[in-house]
Parts: structure tokens; C-alpha cells; sequence
């Protein structure tokens, strides 16, 4: 049968595709951590034997444009030392990682002794040492501060478990059960995705290799035919971050985007160099937020594989914040790389207006709270990445209460967290009059405040846009700035938007995010859309008066 055969093209790809979404549900249903099993930060995809991604599962996609980075990597360090039971694991973001929270999982799949491909799971672990719990701190200013690192090594030789680095680990981190349960809930999963694999060899045989080639391919012709349907040009845009935690000065992300034919070229000469706070992005996760906001222009048909990067070359100057050199800390980097996607975005909303949003909430707020507590001092370590607001569209409202595009996580139940965690949630809202104004409103952002039960902890918050709000489009309003909030006694108090605090029992700490921009001049919006939101309480008269006047 002819490799271009297109009934079994579409079943191969199918097969794909259900097997990460098996992956995916995997990891889900036996991982341990909250931040796993409930906030939903992992990923999972199948690459083949060259590290391309085949597909991947509609986990974060931060994660998964890196991918080919540390595959990259791993092959070369092991291109002669793969059999069939090793299991690859690495963190190190100078050696093929993102942040030290987020370890990489790579399994190789065999059709007897011929490498077929291999699984792949990433999994943002709940403490990986450091000075702080939750090794997510934005205040720390040199990597060897944020945790255990892992060089790409050997988890399991040929089945046989690496009882050493098992165990170097498991002295490393602050809740040892959560992180190697979670890491066999990874390993599990490769098993699955290994299995799946096999599996599809089996009903497809040999031409199956010459089908994930045309895959590829299938996936590099519909982003080239759409890209060539773009007006050839230089685009340039200019978002901000608020500062690192240590200087309030602005922090430009500059992007500049060329269309050339069927091929774009993303540059971001011009962006701040390297900070001292722990809010620097590796090259690697810089490809994958660029990567991500371009498939988001991209009509719906086209594959999530390694053939769309095939038609994007993405550049960053080395020694910036966007590609630092050692030992520039890393921890909090998804705030950069959050946004690189509303960077990316505006730059994409000169070309393709019509299918690109104005900014969201500005990406997820994280609050750590983190300590001992109980008549065992028993260590905690609370992380809520607080997802919430899209920014208005050019045929629709933004969406409140939900993940940011980059993401596909999810909120932490209160339920979970007062039953975990010594806190007890005072509020959980949406934050009225916080979408920024437009034809089409921004979506609102969300309160979460949060008091604490154990006699003392450690706070960090890692939040932004409190200067620089969400950018509204074509004549759309900004939306509200968040804010970060402290109460201890009776009196509230503003802290900055990244911070790292020792706090008592019954602090009050609360978080007014940040909506999402306006699309469209405020004028053209329909009245029975303001009524509406004025009968659902999510603006005040006070608002409609002075965003759209007397109608």
C-alpha cells in the first residue's frame, strides 16, 4: 500500500493522538502531588527516533516546544547507550532543561533492537530543594540557590532502577513521597506510551516510520501554505514585565517578526539582558512560548508535531533574559515566558487580526506558602498557580475562570487545598470591573485570599502586571492591574508583585488579579452586552459610565 495513502495516514494519526491523551489521563489518575494530579502541570508527548514531536497531548504547552531541545540532548549523549528498559531523566536548564521543578522522563520504544522512538512525560515536581519550599522562588540569584539539579543520566538501566540517584534525590527534597511517587507516575506512563507504540508497529508494520515522516511533513505544508497567505514584512512588538524582585524597572520583551514567503523569522534583539532575579528563560523555553503562539493563529486542522517548527526560526541574543548564561537563576521563569507569548501575540495581531486575542490575565500568579506544621512538624508545601481571564476577541468576550491559553491547567480546589494544606480559603471570586473595556470585554480575573493556620511559613509570590496592565486591541481598553495583599492584625497592606516572606499564623495573604484586555473601540459594543454584564455584577454602573458612556 502506497505510504501516501490516505485512510491509514488518518488512522495513524489518530493512533497517535490517542495514545498521548491515554499518556496524558495516565499521569493524571496516579500521580501524587496536588500540582500534578490537581493543577494539571505536566506534559506528555511521542517523539520518534530522531527526538521530532509526533503528537502531544493537550497538557501545558510551555513545556512541549522544548522538547525538541533536550531531545537534542539526550540522543547525543546517549546515542550509542540506549536499550530497551533505559529510562532518561534531566531538570538542568543548562543541559536540556527549563527550571529544576520541571524533570524531564524520556523512555525509548524498540521493535527489537531497532529504536522505534521514544515517550516522553514532564512533570513540575512539588520541591526539588533549595533555600525555599517549592524551589520556585523568584528572589534567588544564582541557579546552584533553587534545588537539585539533574544532568541527563540514567533513571533505569535496562529495567534495573538507579537505586543511587533514587535515593540522592530523595534526601534532596522536602516531601520525598509526593516527588518519587509522582516520578513513578511518570515512568508509569512512558510504560504506557511504550506499550501503545509497540502496539501500533504491530498493526502497521515497517511502513510505519515512512508515515511519521509524511506526518511531519503534512504538518510543515498546511503552516507553510498559511504562512504564505500572510503579508511578507517586519512586525515588532514591545511588552512588559513589571521588574525581577529586586530592581521595579520595567523589563522589556521585544519582539520582531518577519514574514518571509512560507517561512517566519522571531527575533527578540532589543529584550532586557539577563536580571538577577530567578525570572530568566532558557532559549529552549523561549522557542516553545513563540512556538505555541504562532500554532495559535494557525487553523485547528494543522498537527501539533515537529513539523510546524520546521517554518520558524526564533532567536534571542545570548546573554539576555531570554537566553542567559550560567548561573543566571531560572526558577521563575514561565512569568517570562508568559510574556514572550503576549509579545509574540501582539506582533501576530498586525498580521492575522481576526485570530488573535488581546492579551489575558498576564499568565498564572503562583502563591507558595510552605513550612511545618502539626504535632509531628510534619513539612508542607502549598503551590497555586491561580489560572484566569482571556482577553477580549474580535467576534467574542474573553473567558473568565480559566487557564491561559500557554497552559491547560487548572485551579486548585479549595476543597483539596483546606484539606491538605494548614490554610483555610476566605475567598474565591471573580474580581468585578477587571476585564478591560472594548467592543468585546475582557474576561474578568479572579480573587483568592488565604489565611494561614500554621504558627509560621514561608510566602512567595511570583505575580506581575501590576504596572503594566493586560494590552487591549484595535481601540480595546487595558484590563485592572492585580495586586498583592497583606494582612496581619487589622490593617491591609500592598506588597510588591514578587516577594519572599516570613509570615505567622492568621496572615491574610490575597491576590486580585489581573483580567484581560479589550477588543475593539468600547463605542461599538451592544448594549444588551453591557446590560448583561451589568445583571451577572460583572462591572458596576460606576465602570459603564466611564468606559462607555451615557447609552
Amino acid at each position: 500500500m502506497s505510504v501516501t495513502d490516505p485512510i491509514t495516514f488518518a488512522v495513524i494519526k489518530s493512533g497517535l493522538d490517542t495514545i498521548v491523551d491515554d499518556m496524558a489521563y495516565a499521569v493524571m489518575r496516579t500521580a501524587r502531588s496536588p500540582i500534578v494530579r490537581d493543577v494539571l502541570d505536566y506534559s506528555v508527548t511521542i517523539c520518534d527516533a530522531k527526538g521530532r514531536i509526533l503528537s502531544q497531548a493537550k497538557t501545558v504547552a510551555l513545556h512541549l516546544g522544548a522538547v525538541p531541545d533536550a531531545m537534542e540532548v539526550v540522543i547525543e549523549r546517549f546515542r550509542d547507550d540506549l536499550f530497551p528498559g533505559d529510562v532518561i531523566v534531566l531538570n538542568d536548564p543548562y543541559d536540556g532543561g527549563m527550571h529544576l521543578p520541571d524533570i524531564f522522563m524520556f523512555k525509548p520504544i524498540f521493535s527489537d533492537e531497532r529504536l522505534l522512538g521514544f515517550s516522553v512525560v514532564i512533570a513540575h515536581h512539588c520541591d526539588v530543594g533549595g533555600r525555599v519550599p517549592g524551589s520556585n522562588a523568584s528572589d534567588s540569584t544564582e541557579i546552584f540557590q533553587e534545588g537539585l539539579r539533574i544532568a541527563p543520566m540514567k533513571l533505569y538501566d535496562r529495567g534495573i532502577a538507579n537505586k543511587t540517584l533514587l535515593k540522592i534525590i530523595e534526601k534532596n527534597v522536602r516531601l520525598p513521597e509526593l516527588v518519587l511517587g509522582d516520578l513513578d507516575a511518570q515512568y508509569a506512563t512512558c510504560n504506557i506510551g511504550e506499550r501503545e507504540m509497540q502496539r501500533l508497529l504491530e498493526r502497521h508494520g515497517d511502513e510505519l516510520e515512512a508515515y511519521f515522516d509524511r506526518l511531519l511533513d503534512y504538518g510543515e505544508e498546511l503552516t507553510r501554505k498559511a504562512i504564505s497567505g500572510w503579508p511578507d514584512g517586519d512586525y515588532t512588538f514591545t511588552d512588559y514585565i513589571d521588574g525581577d524582585g529586586f530592581s521595579p524597572a520595567a523589563i522589556p520583551i521585544v519582539c520582531r517578526i518577519s514574514v518571509k514567503g512560507d517561512h517566519l523569522f522571531v527575533d527578540f534583539t532589543g529584550s532586557s539582558p539577563q536580571v538577577k532575579g530567578a525570572i530568566n528563560a532558557t532559549l529552549s523555553f523561549v522557542k516553545s512560548s513563540t512556538y505555541l503562539s504562532i500554532r495559535c493563529a494557525l487553523d485547528h486542522e494543522v498537527p501539533n508535531n515537529a513539523g510546524v517548527y520546521r517554518c520558524i526560526t526564533v532567536t534571542a541574543p545570548e546573554g539576555s533574559i531570554l537566553n542567559p548564561k550560567m548561573p543566571a537563576p531560572v526558577a521563575a521563569r514561565a512569568l517570562t515566558g508568559y510574556r514572550v507569548v503576549d509579545t509574540v501575540m501582539g506582533a501576530l495581531a498586525q498580521i492575522a487580526p481576526k485570530r488573535l486575542m488581546a492579551a489575558g490575565e498576564g499568565g498564572n500568579t503562583v502563591v507558595a506558602i510552605g513550612g511545618y506544621s502539626g504535632p509531628w512538624n510534619k513539612p508542607f508545601v502549598f503551590v497555586d498557580m491561580i489560572n484566569g481571564a482571556w482577553g477580549g476577541r474580535s467576534d467574542k468576550d474573553g473567558i473568565e475562570g480559566i487557564t491561559n491559553p500557554s497552559q491547560n491547567m487548572s485551579n486548585l480546589p479549595i476543597e483539596t487545598i483546606e484539606a491538605r494544606y494548614p490554610l483555610v480559603m476566605e475567598e474565591y471570586s471573580l474580581r468585578v470591573d477587571s476585564g478591560g473595556a472594548g467592543q468585546y470585554r475582557g474576561g474578568l480575573g479572579l480573587n483568592r485570599q488565604y489565611r494561614l493556620l500554621a504558627d509560621t511559613a514561608i510566602l512567595q509570590l511570583r505575580a506581575d502586571r501590576h504596572e503594566h496592565p493586560p494590552y487591549g486591541l484595535f481601540g480595546g481598553q487595558p484590563a485592572a492591574s492585580s495586586r498583592n495583599l497583606i494582612r496581619q492584625g487589622d490593617d491591609w497592606h500592598v506588597l510588591p508583585a514578587k516577594v519572599t516572606l516570613e509570615i505567622v499564623k492568621d496572615t491574610v495573604i490575597r491576590h486580585e488579579q489581573a483580567g484581560g484586555g479589550g477588543w475593539g473601540d468600547p463605542s461599538r459594543r451592544d448594549p444588551q452586552a453591557i446590560a448583561a454584564d451589568l445583571r451577572n455584577e460583572k462591572v458596576t454602573a460606576a465602570s459603564v459610565a466611564a468606559d462607555y458612556g451615557d447609552r
